[in-house]
């Protein structure tokens, strides 16, 4: 005869209590690697999900608190403008070497920071920026003499290399805000040259604006004379006699008025003008 096993009967109320546990211990243990973020303010987040297509490139995720599946991951940017800097030696176009402090200012592009994660990583200053701006910076001061960049064409260089960084940046999903160049050191013997070829430069040019001034200064000389001349040849040619005693009669009406005691005699000058006769 065969023997039967016992059954173990388990009672309804504790199967309940079981699968309760069971439930309990499930949930708990989601939760427990649930990943719970806050995405502060200057801060993007872009998601990957690891069983729901990779990364999401095309969305990305504001500040605030965020609550990310265990199985996904959130990936912050901070996409604030930055600052960061660089010190090299360059050539400049006649072959001396030019000690160059830059600064730069960037950012990710806050809408793409999903193709940028996805293209570059989080890197992205050492793998994209400094590689780019030290190439810009090559290839531009190259093209000048070192008093260019120590003095007249700083702000064009400066500009040049700008431009130059920006436009492979962008290529990246890289915002590039500005260059600046801090600090040219040049070998003291050229530095010396150069400032003295400057300050002659502007001796000259201080000399230059003298003469200028004192050549404009003769020349409203001469226009004042000539046309003093010329006033005075128009008013000569248009008096005549008549004019004259007519002035005279009016200039000896005029001195009549005055209060000092006076005798006029009408008709006694040689041209028939008044003859004023007074005690002063």
């Amino acid at each position: 005869m065969s023997q039967q096993r016992p059954q173990i009967n388990i009672p309804g109320n504790l199967s309940k209590y079981i699968f309760y546990i069971v439930g309990f211990l499930f949930l708990f243990s989601i939760l427990s690697n649930t990943t719970f973020i806050t995405i502060d303010p200057g801060q993007k987040g872009v998601l990957f999900k690891r069983f729901g297509g990779g990364l999401d490139k095309e969305n990305t995720y504001d500040q605030g608190f965020k609550v990310v599946a265990p199985w996904n991951k959130m990936i912050v940017y901070d996409v604030r403008t930055q600052e960061s800097g660089e010190n090299m030696e360059v050539l400049s176009k006649n072959g001396l070497t030019i000690a160059v402090e830059l600064s730069y200012r960037y950012m990710p592009d806050p809408d793409s920071i999903g193709y940028l994660h996805d293209a570059i990583g989080t890197d992205y200053v050492d793998r994209i920026i400094r590689p780019e701006i030290r190439s810009a910076t090559r290839e531009v001061i190259g093209r000048y003499l070192p008093e260019e960049l120590y003095s007249t064409k700083r702000e064009v260089i400066q500009s040049e290399i700008f431009e130059n960084t920006a436009r492979g940046v962008a290529r990246k999903y890289i915002i590039l805000d500005a260059v600046l160049i801090r600090e040219v050191a040049l070998p003291e013997t050229l530095k010396q040259a150069i400032e003295q070829k400057l300050e002659e430069e502007q001796m000259s040019f201080q000399f230059d604006f003298k003469l200028d001034r004192e050549r404009k200064e003769a020349e409203r000389k001469i226009i004042e004379a000539e046309a003093k001349a010329e006033s005075n040849r128009i008013l000569s040619a248009s008096l005549n006699d008549k004019i004259l005693r007519d002035k005279g009669i009016e200039a000896t009406l005029e001195l009549s008025k005055s209060p000092n005691s006076k005798v006029i005699l009408i008709g006694g000058g040689d041209s028939g003008l008044p003859i004023i006769l007074g005690n002063q």
